[in-house]
Formats: C-alpha cells, sequence, structure tokens
C-alpha cells in the first residue's frame, strides 16, 4: 500500500501576499485548488475574484488547467526535499466583464488619415 504524495503549496497574489502554506494530495484537480483559494481569499483586497473562472494559476510559467490534478500539470513532486512550492493566483481583469470584446469601430475613428505632411 502506497502513501499518498502531498504537495505544500502556497499561493502568492498580485500584491505580494500569500495564501497558505497547505498541503495538498496529487490527485487534487486545479479546479479544486481555485475553490480553496477562493474561500481564503483576504476579504479585504479589491477586486478580488468571484468564481474560479475568474483566476488563473501559474506555475513555472505554465497556466494550470482547471480540469487537470497536480500531477497531470507536471507540479514538481520528486527529487530532493521541496518545501513549499509557491504558485502564482492572478485575477482577470474585471474590465473583460465590461463589454471590452470586439466593439465596432466609431465613425470618427473609422478611414481617417492621420498624414502629415511638412
Amino acid at each position: 500500500m502506497s502513501q499518498e504524495e502531498l504537495l505544500e503549496l502556497k499561493f502568492r497574489l498580485i500584491d505580494g501576499t500569500d495564501i497558505g502554506p497547505k498541503k495538498y494530495s496529487t490527485t487534487t484537480t486545479v479546479a479544486t485548488l481555485k475553490k480553496s483559494i477562493l474561500a481564503q481569499w483576504p476579504k479585504d483586497k479589491e477586486n478580488g475574484p468571484r468564481t474560479i473562472n475568474d483566476m488563473k494559476l501559474i506555475n513555472a510559467g505554465k497556466i494550470l488547467e482547471n480540469n487537470k490534478t497536480l500531477a497531470e500539470s507536471q507540479v514538481p513532486v520528486a527529487g530532493p526535499p521541496l518545501g513549499v512550492i509557491t504558485m502564482h493566483a492572478v485575477v482577470r481583469p474585471l474590465a473583460f466583464d465590461k463589454g471590452l470584446e470586439k466593439q465596432p469601430p466609431s465613425s470618427a475613428t473609422m478611414n481617417k488619415c492621420a498624414c502629415a505632411i511638412l
């Protein structure tokens, strides 16, 4: 019977503060991690995530996918004692929700030349 492998993770926020550290199984999904972070998110912080889809987790320069486990995401689990692994929790800006998708250009900016001939 093998012992379940645990990773000690902490999550760095944009302002440099941390959530954690806490131990998680390598079979934990990224979505479950995000739910845990959402529950522990400091209430006094502005622009916190409302759902797990408002947040991205980054480890070693890779954005982790919600449906994958820590093991599938290739979070380091072997080798010398790792100590605490730091992941970055990034919140998607609210501007994405406020209609900044594709808007047609206004007629004032369309077909306008900005050349100056001297």
